[in-house]
């Protein structure tokens, strides 16, 4: 899939955010168009996510569509704090939702105009909406494991029946903590708030066996290349591999179901128009399954599903058959508050 908003956050902060549009995001045009900015993780997704249930809607009501990209926390928060807001949709991290929103750098979802009673209400914070849902699986190469891979994540901490590298995502929001506690012995309805002492050790009983990586490309090169022949995987970019030809799949197996989601930082001057279009995209079924066709990402309402192509249901995390496989669904609202104290540790113990 497209989450390579790590790799592009770092590199908005250093400075080298491509801008895809500039100019005042909330004016309307010489001809009396309101416009709209839209500022996305970039790349090939936000292509699929605004040509799918952004634009027809804006066409439709006289809109003018802007694109920035990708998303800066700093940028948006700079916006913000000097009264000059120009992004008015942004595609953020569930975490950073929570947290901005408590800081006041986002507009609250108006819910007299977003009926959000269409979305699972864990998925749904004061401030922000999830515009995809994805998952982190089990990926594995195929001709490493042609006669049985892991299914579980005892499984794929398991080197001594599961030879090889195990790869994961440089980032404490990936799912690794919960996957080191599940394969712990911790019972899925049990991990949160985490135990991150506990998690540590078992990630040390492995550590010489772990590589990291921070793009997909990169994941999708250490599971498809073998080197890493298990990785701990966004299914999307799995099923693109898969899809190209690539020795790689994905187990369903206990996954974990992770979102992004888009908010409204505060004071953009079309904020209005902005609440508007997030009430319109939540039962925008059309758009929704456009936007899963093209981009591997499940809807956020699961009444798109039976607008999708049968043949990328089973691709997705939200189907019927994988939701009944999921372990958990990464609470968000626990990584706001711990975000910055697990991150120094994970960081410190990487160095180590």
């Amino acid at each position: 899939m497209g989450v390579e908003r790590k790799a592009l956050a770092v590199a908005a902060a250093l400075g080298l955010a491509a801008v895809a549009a500039c100019g005042d995001g909330g004016s309307a045009t010489g001809d009396g168009k309101r416009t709209l900015t839209v500022t996305m993780w970039g790349g090939s997704a936000q292509e699929a996510h605004v040509n799918s249930y952004i634009k027809p809607w804006a066409e439709k009501n006289g809109v003018e569509i802007r694109q920035d990209q990708p998303t800066d926390y700093a940028k948006l928060r700079a916006q913000v704090e000097a009264g000059k807001v120009t992004w008015g949709i942004v595609e953020v991290e569930p975490n950073f939702a929570v947290t901005a929103c408590k800081e006041g750098l986002l507009e609250k979802v108006d819910t007299s105009i977003v009926d959000t009673s269409p979305i699972d209400p864990k998925l749904v914070s004061e401030c922000a909406i999830p515009n995809l849902q994805y998952a982190f699986t089990i990926a594995y190469n195929t001709k490493t494991f042609p006669d049985g891979h892991p299914k579980t994540w005892a499984e794929f901490f398991d080197v001594q029946k599961y030879p090889g590298k195990r790869g994961f995502w440089k980032y404490v929001t990936g799912g690794i903590f919960e996957a080191a506690l599940l394969a712990d012995g911790v019972p899925a309805d049990k991990l949160y708030p985490l135990d991150i002492d506990r998690a540590f050790r078992k990630l040390d009983s492995i550590k010489e066996h772990l590589v990291f990586y921070d793009t997909g490309d990169q994941q999708v090169q250490l599971v498809a290349s073998g080197e890493a022949p298990l990785v701990q995987a966004w299914n999307g970019r799995i099923y693109q591999a898969a899809r190209d030809g690539q020795p790689v799949a994905n187990e369903w197996n206990e996954h974990f179901l992770s979102y992004d989601t888009v908010a409204i930082p505060k004071g953009y001057p079309n904020a209005d128009l902005a609440q508007q279009w997030m009430a319109h995209f939540v039962n925008d079924l059309d758009g929704q399954a456009a936007d899963t066709e093209a981009s591997a990402y499940a809807p956020i309402n699961d009444k798109a599903l039976e607008r999708v192509d049968p043949q990328i249901l089973p691709e997705l995390p939200t189907s019927p058959e994988n939701a009944a496989k999921r372990a958990i669904v990464i609470d968000y609202g626990y990584w706001a508050e711990h975000y910055d104290e697990v991150t120094k540790r994970f960081n410190e113990w990487l160095a180590s």
